[in-house]
């Protein structure tokens, strides 16, 4: 199982801020995406329409990031600065 949080208006869209997903095999953050996404609507535009950033256990990681059980994986929105 690994814990799924989401921030800012990825939460609001998804009006969710905590999923546990439980992993059937070993698989990557672009797999976790994909899988997700599957779910067909609001999750569906949250994975295509933006860019969305992720971190592994508090480590910026990317699509190729391996996920683990116990893995807490955050998804949130491009930080602008100004």
């Amino acid at each position: 199982m690994i814990k799924i949080l989401f921030f800012a208006q990825l939460r609001e869209m998804l009006e969710l801020e905590l999923l546990e997903f439980a992993l059937p095999t070993a698989i990557n953050v672009a797999q976790l995406k994909k899988q997700l996404a599957e779910k067909g609507g609001r999750w569906q535009l949250m994975f295509a329409e933006q860019e969305v950033l992720v971190a592994v256990n508090q480590v910026i990681g990317d699509d190729d990031t391996v996920l683990k059980e116990g893995d807490e994986v955050a998804f949130f929105p491009p930080v602008t600065g100004g």
